[in-house]
């Protein structure tokens, strides 16, 4: 079959597919945006997060879409620990309005993350495999499951305590 400039060219792996787009996400959510003058770079998770309750929820749930995906690549749980704690601190810090943005903008735990997992890329490749742990990863998943959960009903309640408050 020829090639043409619309033919899909398969030249990486499906592991280098899928290490590129969770790097294009922590891109998004934490670097994607200059700041003109000062020539820091913030992320969408920081601007999504400036949306009151639903905009941190999102930010989390982006976040722990780096972490639930990084499982794939057998991760030690120490270093998963790690991942979660991060997304963890930032969406806990991030509920404070304004100071939790700022915290959002500088933190970029969705960076460290990548940095987490490209650092355990590079001790794979260099022949130190680590023991994966099926029943840590399941519970690992609950957690995070129970955590989006709790973070919801958290939601639905501010909204219909403030439904109530406004008498609509």
């Amino acid at each position: 079959m020829p090639v043409t400039p619309l033919t899909p060219l398969k030249t990486a792996a499906p592991e280098e597919e899928g290490l590129k787009r969770l790097r294009w996400l922590g891109y998004f959510l934490d670097n994607a945006i200059r700041v003109p003058v000062v020539g820091y770079r913030i992320g969408y998770d920081a601007v999504i997060g400036l949306i009151p309750g639903v905009g941190d929820l999102v930010g989390f749930g982006l976040s722990m879409y780096i972490v639930v995906a990084a499982m794939r690549y057998r991760l030690p749980a120490s270093t998963l620990l790690r991942m979660v704690l991060n997304v963890g601190l930032e969406a806990l810090i991030g509920m404070v309005p304004l100071l939790g943005d700022l915290f959002d903008a500088a933190f970029k735990a969705n960076v460290r993350n990548l940095s987490l997992l490209d650092a355990h890329l590079a001790s794979r490749s260099q022949g130190s495999p680590q023991p994966s742990d099926f029943r840590f990863y399941a519970g690992l998943l609950l957690a995070v499951a129970a955590l989006l959960a709790l973070a919801g009903l958290l939601l639905f309640a501010l909204l219909r305590a403030l439904q109530a408050l406004l008498g609509a």
